[in-house]
């Protein structure tokens, strides 16, 4: 990417620049006409490279921030996490045949078993008003002759220290999907020998879903938290378009019952 950095020189011949202009535009019912035809067409050219700047200034500005873990939490959050994927870019943001166990940077690997893979994945750079993730991941599934397909989230090991079970993990994503499929996030902690799993059906009834894995109701040995994942499982997936424009966990406390 280009840098620019605005010398003292050039600053100098900006303010001459605006002060003339200035100058110009005072004086402009009484300036001579040749020298008001010649500083229109001037004004004309340099109006037009101002708002070419300005478009594209717009357009970039208003995307979100690469590499933003911003994103609203619950009070008493502990810790939080955005994956990679969605806050930069990859080195190869489009793959077709997606074989299994295909890994998409360092935290989000594909699972699946189908015999011919007709799967194709794509990052995109999300453009919405409404987008806080700079980018999202799309996948398209043609004829599907597998049982299953899955998104594998491997969760920081930031996210083990300090597990209790009195925490609530939660899991927001924003999700398109071209017709109506079952989406489950299975929360899986290792613990030792262990690993305790929470499974949540996502509530595909609006863009925005939320759901939370209650640590209560599992036999974790808080002592011996070693890894945490996220299965996300797409049942029926053939023919079908499915967007996640943001992915995102949380963890927090839960209230005293």
């Amino acid at each position: 990417m280009a840098q620019h950095k605005t010398g003292l020189l050039e600053r100098v011949l900006m303010r001459r620049s605006r002060a003339f202009w200035s100058r110009a535009a005072k004086a402009a019912a009484t300036t001579d006409l040749s020298v008001l035809r010649r500083q229109r067409n001037q004004a004309r050219i340099l109006r037009h490279k101002l708002d070419e700047l300005t478009h594209t200034a717009d357009s970039r500005l208003a995307l979100p921030r690469i590499g933003s873990s911003s994103f609203p939490k619950p009070p008493g959050t502990d810790w939080s996490w955005r994956p990679q994927l969605w806050r930069g870019a990859l080195p190869v943001q489009g793959l077709s045949a997606v074989e299994s166990k295909t890994m998409l940077g360092d935290e989000v690997t594909i699972f699946h078993d189908c015999q011919i893979s007709e799967l194709t994945l794509r990052q995109l750079r999300n453009m919405r008003e409404a987008d806080l993730a700079p980018y999202g991941l799309r996948m398209d599934v043609f004829r599907f002759d597998g049982s299953f397909l899955s998104l594998v989230l491997n969760l920081p090991q930031s996210g083990c220290e300090g597990l209790m079970k009195t925490h609530l993990v939660r899991l927001d994503a924003i999700v398109e999907v071209e017709k109506p499929l079952e989406i489950f996030a299975r929360l899986n902690v290792r613990h030792g020998p262990n690993t305790e799993q929470i499974v949540r059906e996502l509530p595909l009834d609006g863009d925005q879903i939320m759901v939370e894995f209650d640590l209560a109701y599992t036999k974790l040995n808080e002592k011996r938290v070693d890894s945490m994942w996220i299965d996300l499982i797409f049942e029926g997936p053939e023919m079908n378009q499915v967007t996640l424009r943001d992915v995102t966990l949380s963890r927090n406390p839960r209230a005293e019952l």
